[in-house]
């Protein structure tokens, strides 16, 4: 199925968390504290740099606003100074010592030498910088990464809770299992509901950290090659699906959504609106983008059998309600 291009703002992957209470800042107070952590570039002597930048292109604010939503961004600059060239000068150094000095170099001054070596060889080092997005949904709870590993989504919740001085999320939790849940959709025990169809892709696995793993794609999922494998005791910890025709997915059973594609039919509703600039242009695709993806979540967490809500003391309020107020912390 056709899916929209290469864009800065849709999301290729996202990891969940939920707010335990609800998201007491606006975009001005937030604006206010992700400036004290502005991302600059490294140092001569700095080996990476990470802060926060404006998510629409050519923008200056570190915050972009539509509604409820709330979306940032942040960057991270890596200087790359590989350990097979400090280690090469560093054996260069060392053999220098030992034969002009005729004395051994043991391994504190080998420390303090490997040191002085990479300070020198920084600012000849190339970089290479990365972005990872996120947005707030205030009105539902959600604080959505776009990120492939709970590593790097970890890098950008890290750098908020240092700058608000705390951030209480939580990856959601479910009142049944997501892998039993997806491993009934493929034993037919438990229907897969209407938005969602099955995708061509899954991923088995034994029980047990020991377990066997079995990988499938392109294949029919509810055909006997894959219930054998079912019937034998593995359970699915990830399959491919469809939502409305509107996005197609490949769902963890850690609720991570990766390879997260957004059909034409969304790049064809924002393009109608015929918008030139940059900046129109992202408020357009961010805006669909969230409000797909609020209706997706409502109806996937729905299909997984339902939220539990205990840990968090809240509940999400229906898609299409109007915007509550937000408590005071």
């Amino acid at each position: 199925m056709p899916t929209v291009g290469q864009s800065i703002m849709w999301f290729k992957n996202l990891i969940l968390y939920r707010f335990s209470k609800p998201f007491e800042y606006t975009a001005e107070t937030l604006e206010e504290k992700l400036a004290e952590q502005r991302f600059r570039p490294c140092s001569k002597s700095e080996m990476s740099s990470f802060g926060w930048v404006s998510p629409v292109p050519d923008g200056d604010s570190l915050i972009h606003a539509s509604g409820q939503f709330l979306v940032v961004t942040a960057k991270k600059e890596d200087k790359l100074l590989p350990a097979s060239v400090v280690r090469d000068a560093l054996k260069e150094k060392i053999e220098t010592i030992e034969h002009e000095q005729g004395r051994k170099v043991f391994k504190k001054e080998k420390d303090q030498l490997k040191d002085e070596i990479t300070r020198d060889l920084l600012p000849r080092a190339f970089s290479r910088s990365s972005r990872t997005s996120a947005y707030i949904d205030s009105r539902n709870g959600w604080l959505i990464v776009d990120a492939s590993s709970f590593r790097k989504a970890e890098e950008l919740t890290s750098s908020l809770r240092s700058c608000l001085g705390s951030l209480p999320v939580l990856p959601p939790a479910l009142k049944s299992s997501p892998s039993a849940i997806m491993t009934n959709w493929l034993q037919q025990s438990a229907d897969l509901p209407a938005p969602f169809i099955l995708g061509d892709e899954c991923e088995l696995k034994e029980p047990g950290e020991e377990g066997g793993i079995v990988r499938c794609k392109r294949v029919d999922l509810l055909s006997e090659e894959v219930s054998l494998h079912l019937t034998s005791g593995k359970v699915v910890s990830r399959i491919a699906m469809q939502w409305d025709e509107s996005i197609d997915c490949i769902l963890g059973e850690d609720l991570c959504i990766k390879r997260l594609k957004f059909t034409d039919t969304l790049q064809e509703q924002s393009d109608a609106l015929d918008i030139e600039d940059k900046a129109g242009r992202f408020d357009a695709d961010f805006t669909l983008m969230a409000l797909t993806l609020e209706r997706f979540l409502s109806e996937l967490i729905n299909a997984l059998g339902g939220e539990d809500t205990s840990r968090t003391g809240q509940e999400a309020e229906p898609v299409g309600m109007e915007e509550p107020e937000l408590a005071e912390a």
